[in-house]
């Protein structure tokens, strides 16, 4: 064999080896976590779920209780099954009269308002109970706080409850054919005296409420409607922009998942369905979704072309393009030099 077919051959062999090398692996790309679905709560024992809360250190559950004439308990559901996984007993308060609603403030405490009256002002006062969200999910008995409750312009219904998730103020959202209004506690509830709500804003007829999770904004739903608010300097502005809520015969409740993304509602009944309605992106949709949206999904910036024109994704493959190309030019170059020193005939 001629030294210059040995020098082409040795060239071609190493090119051979570097196309069979394996590239750089590709950036991973990041699997978002799914997205919150629907639900039916199957317990027998929960036939009037007229309120909604995500929890926060158990992802999946929603804490929910019934409307009357049960007790004083409150329970937690597990959106992946519908069944319940934990069930808690109130200590250390009255009776309840009328539980209309759950909300979880930003202290970690679960809120929840015996705040109805079908009577239309019969009570002059009603109540609040607190008590820390249970780290563990088992059936327990609390000792809870009981706040009474009275309304700067007289006696009213209610069913809305909502703790803002920032600052940790309470708010009421009364329930009236005429005009609701919604109305603003203390800024800390007491224990030992009585906490006098004020109307702070005029409403719709409103069943539930919550507020998204960075406090941002608050949707407010009733039998026929549903819309969220911006909320600025402690107040809903505008409005408010429609929600395409699911039609539930006795629609009584709504909170946002626990990452912002998902409205959830629900309704009073045996086998009752909770529906996901996934908040829409952009100005009228929801502040508090936690999660930036997937690499490539709604939302993402198209990716980058490299010097190949291909996408962020093709970066390993370039990479092993280069080098069999320097290679191969290489390989063509020597050949060239071997022929030139070849002598003549």
């Amino acid at each position: 064999m001629s030294r210059s077919s040995a020098a082409v051959g040795g060239l071609a062999a190493f090119a051979a080896l570097v196309l069979l090398l394996p590239g750089p692996a590709a950036a991973a790309t990041p699997v978002p976590a799914p997205a919150p679905t629907g639900f039916t709560i199957s317990d027998p024992r929960i036939k009037e779920s007229s309120g909604l809360a995500a929890s926060r250190i158990h992802p999946g559950v929603y804490w929910t209780h019934n409307d009357s004439d049960d007790g004083p308990y409150v329970y937690a559901v597990d959106s992946a099954t519908g069944k319940t996984v934990a069930r808690i007993t109130l200590s250390g308060i009255g009776t309840p009269r009328d539980v209309e609603a759950i909300s979880l403030g930003p202290d970690g405490q679960l809120y929840v308002g015996d705040i109805g009256d079908n009577l239309n002002g019969t009570w002059d006062h009603v109540w609040i109970y607190r008590f820390p969200e249970p780290k563990v999910l088992a059936d327990a008995t609390v000792t809870a706080e009981q706040f009474t409750v009275k309304y700067a312009d007289g006696p009213r219904n209610a069913e809305a409850l909502m703790v803002h998730p920032v600052t940790g103020r309470v708010y009421i959202a009364s329930k009236s054919e005429e005009k609701g209004g919604l109305y603003e506690g203390p800024e800390q509830l007491s224990a030992s005296g009585t906490n006098v709500f004020r109307r702070v804003a005029d409403l719709p007829w409103v069943t539930d409420g919550a507020f998204s999770p960075d406090g941002g904004r608050l949707t407010l739903r009733g039998y026929f409607f549903a819309r969220t608010w911006p909320w600025t300097d402690g107040r809903p502005e505008g409005a408010g922009e429609r929600v395409d809520a699911p039609w539930q015969g006795q629609a009584e409740s709504v909170t946002y998942s626990a990452d912002g993304s998902t409205l959830m509602f629900g309704s009073e009944g045996v086998n009752s369905r909770v529906v996901a309605v996934p908040v829409p992106a952009g100005p009228a949709g929801a502040a508090g979704a936690s999660a930036p949206p997937p690499s490539g999904g709604p939302g993402s910036p198209p990716a980058a072309a490299g010097p190949t024109g291909a996408g962020a994704g093709g970066g390993g493959s370039f990479t092993k393009g280069a080098a069999v190309l320097a290679v191969g030019t290489a390989l063509v170059m020597a050949t060239k030099r071997l022929l030139r020193r070849r002598p003549r005939p």
